[in-house]
């Protein structure tokens, strides 16, 4: 259904933008135009951050008890919301029904888990012979991507609420429904004006403005790992405290006496999950050398029974790429691997068959795919496979840490103290073990030029707050 999105959420209200620039909304599934969306511009990010600075001072002092009342509320409210959320994420970027559905009960998840996270923790606590204080560290910028919009701004507000840190969220330009679904369910909260705020525009206007304000404390941005570079660079004049989660070329190590027949479709799941538009997406499969063929006889049959198509088709596995942009993208990189001397397994570049409009891709496995080759260091962010062999299992480890990035990692074995001493050996920040596990009072976040900081759990909170020691005679 057509939407015309027109207003912003600043101050308790819902406002008309100054910036003047409109985005055109495309069905990444079928090319047709679903309306349009306001931008913003500077002003309106500066007009966002005046509310939530205005805000800080009492917000800040509220209580534990208060905060969780607000979280519970924000809960109650997204949770009503989750059939609109489920269905604006397919409209928005073609998530599969089956992830989409996922994705907005998580939203609403993400707040009671911030409110079981602070329940417990000592904002005030002895250090020695003094007392330490953790206190809101400020207003918050809170940059959220378009592959898992609803999950990210639910997680980035729960925390910063859970702190007492009033906020400004700027979403992806392509994802204006979903942001506004979440801001009309924060208004039904009842939450203080400018507690939460609002602000939809392109990076280079909005996001640059939140990024250099004086009045912005901290920056809180889910992305690609080149822009996260560029907001750590204007966030160092006025030495904004940063938490940076960014790309991945995660590995998954099928150990040599993993069964095959549950480890290699569990690895296909891992890879193509959210249609391989995941920064976790396990992108990279090692196995070993002498097992080769077996995994790939495995494979070929996998990939052969996941469905590409319609994302609202209960059966899909494989929805469309977000936009044209990242559909060529796409491309680019599977001609890359050829050029670059892989083979490909199954798939390929072009449409799959039956799918001549929309912005489908075949799912596509390479091997004979060595650790230097383009397709096995850059984040493609889409359903493409890279397989990998190796002879023991310290060559296996050495190859998965042989990477700019270090987000994510998975590892099958028959063996669990095995696996857990293989995972504690690779340098991501998390990694999952005979499946794709997940635990929300965990912290995420990543190594190396996977970005900086973590989000959930306790390390997630304590990235919105500042220590001060309270010294006396």
């Amino acid at each position: 259904m057509p939407h015309t999105l027109d207003h912003f959420y600043i101050d308790g209200a819902f406002v008309e933008p100054h910036g003047r620039e409109r985005i055109e909304r495309i069905d990444p599934a079928t090319e047709i135009a679903m309306g349009s969306a306001a931008l913003g511009d500077a002003e309106d990010a500066r007009r966002a951050v005046a509310a939530a600075h205005r805000a800080l001072p009492g917000f800040s002092r509220t209580s534990t008890a208060e905060r969780i009342g607000m979280l519970e509320r924000l809960h109650d409210a997204v949770l009503a919301r989750t059939g609109e959320l489920r269905d604006a994420t397919i409209e928005e970027y073609g998530g599969p029904v089956s992830r989409a559905t996922w994705v907005s009960k998580f939203a609403a998840q993400t707040f009671l888990d911030a409110a079981s996270t602070v329940r417990d923790y000592a904002f005030e606590r002895p250090v020695g012979h003094s007392t330490l204080v953790m206190e809101a560290v400020g207003v918050a910028a809170l940059i959220t991507p378009w592959n898992s919009t609803a999950g990210s701004i639910c997680g980035k507000v729960a925390m910063a609420i859970a702190a007492g840190c009033p906020s400004v969220v700027k979403p992806s330009e392509l994802s204006p429904l979903q942001s506004l679904l979440v801001a009309q369910a924060v208004h039904e909260a009842g939450l203080p004006p400018g507690v939460v705020n609002f602000v939809n525009g392109r990076g280079d206007a909005v996001g640059s403005a939140l990024c250099t304000h004086p009045d912005v404390a901290k920056i809180s941005f889910t992305g690609s790992t080149a822009t996260g570079k560029a907001i750590a660079r204007m966030a160092i004049d006025t030495f904004k405290r940063l938490s940076l989660g960014l790309g991945g070329k995660s590995p998954t190590i099928v150990l040599d006496d993993a069964d095959l027949d549950t480890a290699v479709p569990a690895a296909l799941t891992a890879a193509f999950q959210n249609s391989g538009q995941a920064c976790i997406a396990g992108s990279r499969l090692l196995v070993p050398e002498h097992r080769l063929d077996a995994v790939l006889d495995r494979v070929r049959r996998g990939v052969a029974a996941l469905r590409v198509g319609d994302p609202s088709d209960p059966s899909t596995t494989i929805g469309p790429m977000v936009n044209a942009a990242q559909f060529e993208r796409v491309q680019r990189y599977i001609r890359r691997g050829i050029e670059e001397g892989a083979t490909v397994v199954t798939g390929g570049e072009g449409r799959p068959d039956g799918l001549p409009r929309g912005y489908f891709v075949r799912p596509t496995v390479f091997s004979q795919v060595t650790n230097d080759m383009a397709i096995a260091q850059e984040e493609i962010f889409g359903p493409v496979l890279c397989v990998l062999t190796y002879r023991d299992e310290d060559e296996a480890v050495r190859i998965a840490n042989d990477s700019l990035y270090g987000l994510h990692g998975y590892v099958f074995s028959s063996d669990l103290a095995r696996a857990q001493a293989v995972a504690r050996r690779m340098q991501v920040g998390r990694v999952a073990i005979n499946g794709m596990q997940h635990d929300p009072l965990a912290p995420f976040g990543g190594y190396k030029a996977s970005g900086w900081g973590r989000e959930y759990g306790v390390q997630g909170l304590e990235s919105f707050l500042e220590a001060k020691v309270v010294m006396t005679l």
